[in-house]
This record gives structure tokens, C-alpha cells and sequence, in this order.
């Protein structure tokens, strides 16, 4: 059988953290809340130019779990909203059969 490789390519756009994919990641660009609220997070590693990895959802979909340079926090939605990153470059290969080769073609 023939295999045909797809790949998908999303440029990196700035959007709210809330909007990352499972396992997507990106840098933060800004916080867009109060300066007591955007300093606590800043505090425990949410600053312009930090990687950040969406990791997990709670069983009830509230908070999610993001990796900020290695370190895991729980943030609610409502929080989440609020920060907003530029997603990495996202590369997904997917592979696909296309029919039956003759014996001894690899093509």
C-alpha cells in the first residue's frame, strides 16, 4: 500500500492562552489585567518572553494545567483569558494510504 505524508502548518499568531490546543504551546506576549493580578502572575513565572505548553484540563474542564519554563500551574479559565501568547509554530504530520503499490515499487 502507497502512503502519502499531509502536513499542516499554522504560523504562530498572538492569542489568549484559553485558545491553546492540548500540548500546543507558545511564548507569553503580554497580561491584560489589573497590575495587582498581572504582577502576582509574573511573580510565579507569567512574564512577556516565557515558553508556556498547554498540559492538561481538569476532569470538569476548569482550571487547566500550563508548563511555564518547566514548572506546572493551574490557572482558571477567567485568568487564562487574560494572557496572551504567541503560538509556536505547529507542525502535525498525519499519514495516509492512497492505494495499493506493485511488489517492488517504494515510490
Amino acid at each position: 500500500m502507497r502512503y502519502t505524508l499531509l502536513m499542516t502548518i499554522r504560523e504562530g499568531v498572538d492569542v489568549p492562552l484559553i485558545e491553546l490546543e492540548l500540548g500546543e504551546a507558545g511564548t507569553i506576549d503580554h497580561i491584560s489585567l489589573p497590575p495587582a493580578d498581572e504582577h502576582f502572575l509574573m511573580r510565579i513565572g507569567f512574564v512577556p518572553g516565557a515558553h508556556i505548553r498547554f498540559s492538561r484540563r481538569a476532569p470538569l474542564g476548569d482550571p487547566s494545567v500550563y508548563s511555564v519554563d518547566g514548572t506546572e500551574i493551574a490557572l482558571r479559565a477567567e485568568t487564562a483569558r487574560h494572557i496572551i501568547v504567541q503560538r509556536d509554530i505547529v507542525q502535525r504530520d498525519m499519514v495516509q494510504p492512497v492505494g495499493p503499490v506493485p511488489s517492488g515499487d517504494l515510490s
